[in-house]
């Protein structure tokens, strides 16, 4: 796909957010508030959220953003995002429903990134396709899920993909096999790559249907019982490390027998119901968020040894893109400095 004059960096062009517009009216939003399409329901507002509906709108888009500095933030439904409450000095390119479709053949499932994990969770099991019941209760996109190879139970969805497809930065498309992918726990070479998840293929085994929609359902009851629903959270805060898990517990278990479970910062909580879940009782900001983070992460290593680090990524106003538990503790240290110099 060529890029037109429009496209291209100019006197008129003055901007990365307006150029996109011209090149993609129907898919960008100009000037939005990062709080409407963040899970936590925290953040700024951003130039520019693109929702393209096609790979080529993707490859498009990463060509358009190439020929410019502005930082662009590539997500799925930001399921696991924490924007910063500064805003984003860029672009936000979302990969979600408006990118999403499922192809089954036989035991092989090709879905777009944009694909819902529950949806397409029901959809395998309606076809008698067992491997992936696991991601039901998951909230987010296959694309991002793969990108982290997301999963619970302690089980991961890179188990079953075939291949993933992919955009670079120029907006060129290539193909990574399960291999090339290098999939660990919670962890993907993807996720330094710099390139958009565009495609996704699966290979499943067949099984009775019944027999998964059983095992998706307890799945999901268990879900309601353990974890908060009624307020915003991203889910699980701490990545489970199997070490600290086999001799500690799970993050969550570790932060109650901490004492901490509960702890309200500002108007971030650390879940009276589920201490891995951080939730928003309404105006919670980025900082307060963080704040918590570092208070559970050193509170925990002191008890146990263990230095938990975070599922959560932490979007900064810049456009850097860490690990939350990071951004978490230069706030720390930080305000222990200027406490320290007032």
């Amino acid at each position: 796909m060529q890029i037109d004059e429009s496209a291209m960096p100019s006197a008129q062009s003055d901007s990365l957010a307006l150029t996109l517009a011209r090149a993609l009216p129907d898919c960008v939003q100009l000037d939005v508030d990062l709080t409407t399409i963040s899970r936590w329901r925290v953040g700024g507002r951003a130039s520019a959220v693109v929702r393209p509906r096609t790979v080529d709108h993707v490859a498009l888009t990463m060509q358009i953003s190439a020929q410019w500095p502005d930082p662009t933030c590539i997500i799925g439904e930001g399921s696991n995002l924490l924007f910063d409450s500064a805003g984003f000095d860029g672009v936000v390119v979302l990969i979600g429903q408006e990118m999403s479709s499922v192809t089954i053949s036989d035991t092989t499932v090709v879905a777009l990134a944009g694909t819902s994990v529950p949806h397409l969770a029901h959809l395998v099991a309606d076809a008698g396709l067992s491997g992936i019941e696991h991601t039901v209760g998951i909230p987010g996109t296959i694309g991002g899920l793969v990108l982290m190879n997301g999963g619970s139970q302690r089980k991961g969805i890179g188990s079953h993909v075939t291949s993933v497809k992919c955009v670079d930065s120029t907006g060129a498309a290539f193909d990574l096999t399960r291999s090339e992918c290098e999939f660990g726990y919670r962890s993907s070479r993807l996720q330094k790559l710099g390139a958009a998840v565009v495609e996704v293929t699966l290979d499943l085994r067949r099984d009775d249907p019944d027999r998964i929609r059983s095992e998706m359902t307890q799945i999901l009851d268990s879900r309601r019982r353990r974890f908060p629903h009624d307020l915003p959270s991203c889910g699980s805060t701490f990545l489970s490390d199997p070490a600290m898990y086999s001799t500690v517990g799970a993050p969550g278990d570790a932060i109650e027998r901490a004492g901490l479970k509960g702890l309200r910062r500002g108007d971030a909580q650390i879940s009276p119901m589920h201490a891995n879940f951080f939730v928003n009782l309404g105006n919670a900001t980025s900082d307060d968020i963080l704040w918590l983070i570092a208070h559970a992460r050193r509170t925990v290593e002191r008890m146990t040894g263990f230095a938990m680090d975070c599922e959560v990524r932490h979007v900064s106003s810049s456009g850097s893109i860490r690990p939350a538990h990071i951004a978490a503790e230069e706030l720390w240290s930080v305000q222990e400095t200027e406490a320290a110099l007032s």
